[in-house]
């Protein structure tokens, strides 16, 4: 039995998630703060992490690429087990190869960098609490509170926070051949149950990996990753949006095939719901608010604060609602209210609000059959990571975030007509070309009960 016993561990040394050595990782700085009450808030200490899929994947010891472009060494990664044992995640160059700088409480995420090996296109970050653990933030009964700065964010980019439940330590418990974990971005899962990553449960997705046929930097493998996703904030200069989505399972979770809801004919039979339950005040019938000078002006910093609501007003409660208040040059503007008939008044995301939602557009209501707000507490119960990104959408260039989609319908209808831009803009070629130098910050992080952090 010791001799298996060693075996295995020997194994599980070979046959590792390894760290390249070639970049130190160092994360930047960023500090947070938690309210107790009203006016008392204490700053604590934190750090960022890119993403492991943004990093320099190498053979072990050496520097000759395993993945270069959209596509994996087929020598160094024939297979799964093999490229796992051959290839090390590196340490990171944030603002030289990322374009990801820090200072006190802020963030800046620049859009195309230009860096001295690669160019690199966006990036998603998560919020450390120690040099390998990310923080894991319990929000029912609470709210979340931040600055930001999007007025340098055109049509078809995505500044998105968001929290996701991912494990603390990246996996690393749980996958004995993760050895990266958390200090070096690995474990994330959405709702959308990504196939994208290159690492899931500290292995190569190389199985049946298949290039971007429109990305020359992304590609999919045979397995997805999922989990319950909370979408705070996800806007350009022209729309914005706040979506709840929820999962049948808890934790980041491997998926294949119909479990992931794969696209096209899967995509309700699924762990997660991946349509979630948005409040976008432009798609919910009022242009006047969100844009350029209007009541919520993105052409300057303004603060956004999302309270999680309990029936009964405790932590012990079931989540029942979703508030959406901001606030700008020192002026509290609570959230526009929809304005379409047969959809109730209202500006905080409710059940019953998602099921009008989803009757007056005639859209599918999985929110509702995965669980809904009550899912969605329960995971805030367990806890989640937040994540900080930037990026543009080559699958269908951001327009169900700022314009009319499906382009296809009438934009007329409810619920098709989500942003003031073109049906032709957010082509990631032009942007990237046309804007390589928009940017996000993110500052002022705040979290506490409700009513406090503003």
């Amino acid at each position: 039995m010791l001799s298996f016993v060693i075996l295995s561990i020997c194994l599980s040394l070979v046959l590792s998630q390894n760290i390249g050595t070639n970049t130190a990782e160092n994360h930047p700085a960023l500090t947070v703060q938690q309210c107790t009450s009203k006016n008392n808030c204490q700053s604590q200490p934190g750090f960022v992490v890119i993403d492991s899929n943004w990093r320099w994947i190498h053979n072990m010891g050496g520097t000759t690429n395993c993945y270069t472009g959209n596509t994996w060494d087929q020598t160094l990664c024939p297979d799964p087990a093999t490229c796992t044992k051959n290839c090390a995640l590196d340490g990171a160059d944030y603002q030289g190869t990322y374009g990801v700088t820090t200072s006190g409480n802020s963030l800046n995420l620049k859009f195309v960098t230009n860096g001295p090996y690669s160019k690199n296109i966006g990036s998603r970050l998560y919020l450390l609490q120690d040099a390998s653990t990310y923080k894991i933030f319990k929000l029912k009964n609470r709210e979340f509170t931040f600055t930001v700065d999007i007025s340098n964010l055109p049509c078809g980019l995505n500044g998105a926070l968001y929290f996701v439940e991912m494990a603390a330590d990246g996996g690393m418990s749980k996958f004995p051949t993760n050895k990266c974990g958390a200090k070096y971005g690995t474990g994330y899962c959405d709702a959308q149950c990504p196939h994208d990553l290159k690492w899931i449960d500290g292995q190569a997705n190389v199985k049946d990996w298949k290039p971007s046929p429109n990305d020359p930097n992304s590609g999919t493998g045979f397995y997805g990753t999922c989990c319950t996703e909370m979408d705070i904030w996800e806007s350009n200069a022209a729309s914005s949006a706040v979506t709840p989505h929820v999962c049948t399972v808890q934790g980041q979770t491997q998926c294949s095939g119909t479990q992931c809801g794969d696209m096209p004919d899967h995509r309700y039979d699924g762990v997660c719901d991946k349509d979630g339950c948005d409040f976008n005040s432009w798609r919910m019938g009022n242009q006047t608010f969100f844009g350029p000078h209007m009541t919520v002006d993105t052409s300057k910093p303004f603060t956004v604060v999302t309270q999680f609501v309990t029936n009964d007003g405790t932590d012990r409660g079931t989540l029942s609602k979703i508030n959406r208040i901001y606030v700008q040059n020192g002026v509290v503007i609570q959230n526009s209210d929809t304005n379409f008939n047969g959809l109730t008044k209202t500006n905080s995301i409710t059940d019953q609000f998602c099921n009008d939602q989803k009757t007056l557009f005639g859209d599918r209501n999985d929110f509702e059959a995965k669980g809904g707000l009550k899912s969605l507490g329960q995971t805030w119960d367990r806890g989640m990571v937040l994540v900080l990104s930037l990026w543009d959408d080559h699958d269908v260039h951001m327009l169900w975030l700022d314009s009319d989609y499906p382009t296809t319908s009438d934009p007329t209808k409810p619920g098709i007509a989500r942003g003031p831009c073109a049906t032709s803009s957010g082509v990631p070629g032009e942007v990237e070309s046309q804007y390589p130098n928009s940017n996000v910050i993110y500052s002022n992080i705040k979290y506490g009960p409700i009513n406090t952090t503003f």
